[in-house]
């Protein structure tokens, strides 16, 4: 190398060398002179080795940004229309209970619905017979518009199915909500303390399922003339639920009643064609070819004799039948199957209805408010309406007087030996016991529970 270079080499070096550590101590103390201006403090914390401190300074949060009055207000009100909106359109179903002597039309016009809404549910098929056969205590949900026109009827299609109607524009949408229907078996039992409905009640029974043991056994024991204090019964019957709540009273399955010492049972047999009857233990049919009381009754105001003064003549003559006290009104039954020979007025007897039953016998009834819808010459079933109680003819209160003939012959009502019913073929009786053979131990069951009871 040159001399002259290297000269120039070796001085060059050290005059660069200190300009770099110039412009770097420069930048040194630029940066911390910004920092110690920024932070206040900080060349203080910096002497002090393991002591520095962590400064927080809160921010203030951004501001929304600014809504023009007018855009606020017109936010308010559409919201405000909207919730309106929602709340006209939710239906408002209103429920209206069926009274006595009510139409649906009468029920329309109290909701100022007009007719001819109602005839388009008519006409809608499936509506008309649920609209039209109502009976007192049915319900009935109307959702009414703001401006009274009719969106949907909501009402019950048998137990098990909730019917709604909504009326959108010219068309009707049905829909259909099936619900939950159970059976659920219920087992009690009593003593006859007082009154069959008293302590029936006081078993847990409802009315309905006492109205029907009393039916069951109404063949052989007469409620009105037979109870006694003492007496007892026990039954294994049906309650019907829906959705979790009890709805009514359901059937007798099997029931015993002891009366006057003595046993009678019944059970409830279904036949394979779906026919349902009441058996004894043995198989043999409680209902019997006539009833022994036609009617429900307060009291026996006068008896079968020979010789009884009458109460308007006020002389004694023969009495041929039997006359059961009880409001006007109440409905009068056929003793049995037959054939009505006679339904109009007769001297002494007023309003009166006989029935020919076949193999001789024949029974008559007398001092009817009314017929019912059979006429001279129809078939008539046991237990169906004939008539209902009066005092027409010669009667000095309401009554009904009821005979009872054998080939022409008068008998006493209560005293007459009625034809035992044919028991089951041997071909169903198998069937029979099966069924029964259940009950009959849930019956044993119960009988044995209330004479531990008595002990």
């Amino acid at each position: 190398m040159p001399p002259e270079q290297a000269s120039v080499g070796t001085v060059a070096r050290p005059v660069l060398i200190r300009r770099e550590h110039w412009v770097l101590a420069s930048l040194v103390a630029t940066t911390l002179t910004l920092v110690a201006a920024i932070v206040p403090g900080f060349a203080n914390a910096t002497l002090k080795p393991y002591e520095a401190e962590v400064l927080t300074q809160p921010l203030p949060l951004p501001l929304p940004e600014p809504v023009a009055p007018v855009e606020a207000a017109a936010g308010l009100i559409d919201d405000a229309i909207a919730a309106e909106n929602v709340a006209a359109d939710a239906p408002a179903w209103r429920t209206v209970t069926v009274q006595p002597g009510q139409t649906m039309g009468d029920i329309f016009a109290s909701l100022s619905l007009p007719g001819a809404t109602l005839h388009r549910l008519l006409d809608r098929p499936g509506a008309g017979e649920a609209l039209t056969k109502i009976r007192p205590g049915n319900t009935f949900d109307f959702d009414i518009a703001a401006d009274g026109t009719l969106r949907g009827l909501r009402f019950d299609r048998g137990e098990s199915a909730r019917v709604t109607l909504t009326l959108v524009g010219d068309e009707i949408v049905e829909s259909v909500l099936q619900r939950d229907v159970q059976s659920r078996i219920q087992m009690t039992g009593g003593e006859i303390r007082g009154s069959l409905y008293a302590d029936g009640a006081k078993a847990g029974l409802g009315n309905g399922t006492i109205v029907a043991m009393a039916t069951v056994f109404g063949y052989d024991i007469d409620f009105a003339q037979d109870l006694r204090v003492g007496d007892s019964f026990s039954v294994v019957y049906e309650d019907i639920y829906r959705d979790g709540e009890r709805l009514r009273s359901g059937d007798i399955l099997a029931a015993t009643f002891v009366n006057q010492g003595k046993r009678y049972t019944a059970f409830r047999y279904v036949f394979e064609d779906g026919r349902v009857e009441y058996f004894d233990a043995d198989g043999r049919p409680l209902k019997k070819s006539f009833l022994r009381t036609p009617l429900e009754f307060t009291r026996i105001s006068s008896l079968f004799s020979t010789g009884r003064k009458h109460p308007i003549l006020g002389k004694v003559r023969r009495h041929a039948g039997v006359d059961y006290a009880a409001p006007s009104g109440t409905p009068i039954r056929a003793a049995g199957d037959g054939r009505v020979t006679f339904a109009g007025w007769k001297n002494g007897y007023g309003r009166t209805v006989i029935v020919d039953h076949g193999r001789g016998y024949t029974t008559l009834y007398g001092h009817l408010s009314k017929f019912g819808k059979y006429k001279t010459g129809t078939r008539v079933s046991q237990n169906a309406t004939i008539g209902y109680v009066g005092m027409s003819g010669l009667a000095t209160g309401p009554h009904l007087h009821y005979e009872f003939r054998v080939n022409g012959a008068h008998r006493d009502p209560l005293k007459v030996t009625l034809p035992k019913p044919e028991p089951l073929p041997r071909s169903e009786l198998a069937r029979f016991q099966m069924q029964t053979q259940p009950l009959l131990a849930k019956l044993d069951l119960l009988d044995g529970k209330r004479r531990y009871a008595a002990r």
